[in-house]
């Protein structure tokens, strides 16, 4: 339950629900501080792309879904900020995609393991890969506590869905040969530049996204995931999501002059 009453008329209704849940978590050690940090963050791009999901991103999923279907070995990887807004989800797409769940954390503490284990299990996970002396691997030329994996998750996975990750792992996933799907508001960031597929999306609107075009795309078989992925060019599609950003701004911007011929500003 969120501390505050949200009136359902408020204009940015969700996001304020949003972030009634990830200090609902905070306090409740699942979501790091940074974690509430780089939500902010997020948002100010949300703002960007009108907070709702942009053609490039449904595309993007739709490639997400396919490669998840695909692959042989996927895993989801889960850290605070992802447990705490889209849990339920998560635990949903696994099952239909047949995929395994790690933790994997940048600030990682024993406690917050398994708070993020306990959440995801009430969530209806059975198994919760990556906690405690089950992140026995490393990922190499990694320094932070990311570097640490499930032998039995991510260091065999062919396909890493990495919602809300930081680049460097991102980027050492790519160099170890694997396929990496990342969610990420910031289609700057290194993560979005150097990943397999990127939706450049609020994580809250992809997951359950997803789950559907996942549900639909299974039943149409592997043939058609195959012509989906062949179609699918990451960096055009990254390039489009920028555009968009950009054409937004541009409308923005024209709107602000046309107030200031139009409008008298006496103080």
């Amino acid at each position: 339950m969120t501390s505050i009453k949200i009136p359902k008329t408020h204009p940015r209704a969700e996001s304020l629900k949003i972030r009634e849940k990830l200090i609902e978590h905070f306090k409740e050690g699942v979501v790091a501080s940074a974690g509430l940090i780089a939500h902010g963050s997020g948002e100010a791009f949300d703002y960007l792309l009108g907070e709702k999901t942009i053609a490039p991103a449904l595309k993007a999923i739709e490639a997400a879904a396919a490669i998840l279907l695909t692959a042989e070995k996927p895993v989801i990887s889960v850290n605070g900020n992802t447990a705490a807004l889209v849990a339920e989800e998560i635990v949903e797409l696994a099952k239909i995609t047949n995929a395994k769940i790690e933790v994997n954390l940048f600030y990682r503490t024993p406690e917050r393991e398994i708070a993020i284990k306990k959440l995801l299990e009430k969530a209806g996970a059975k198994e919760v890969l990556g906690v405690g002396k089950r992140a026995s691997a490393k990922i190499p030329e990694l320094g932070s506590e990311r570097r640490r994996v499930d032998p039995r998750g991510i260091l065999i996975a062919d396909v890493v869905l990495v919602p809300l990750e930081d680049g460097d792992r991102t980027e050492a996933l790519v160099k170890m040969g694997k396929k990496v799907i990342a969610v990420d508001l910031n289609p700057l960031s290194r993560t979005a530049q150097k990943a397999t597929i990127t939706i450049v999306d609020n994580v809250a609107r992809a997951i359950p996204k997803l789950i559907e075009t996942t549900k639909n795309l299974k039943m149409q078989g592997l043939e058609k995931c195959r012509k989906i992925l062949h179609s699918f060019n990451s960096k055009r599609n990254l390039a489009e999501s920028i555009n968009l950003i950009k054409e937004r701004l541009s409308k923005a911007a024209k709107s602000v002059e046309l107030s200031v011929e139009t409008e008298n500003f006496d103080f």
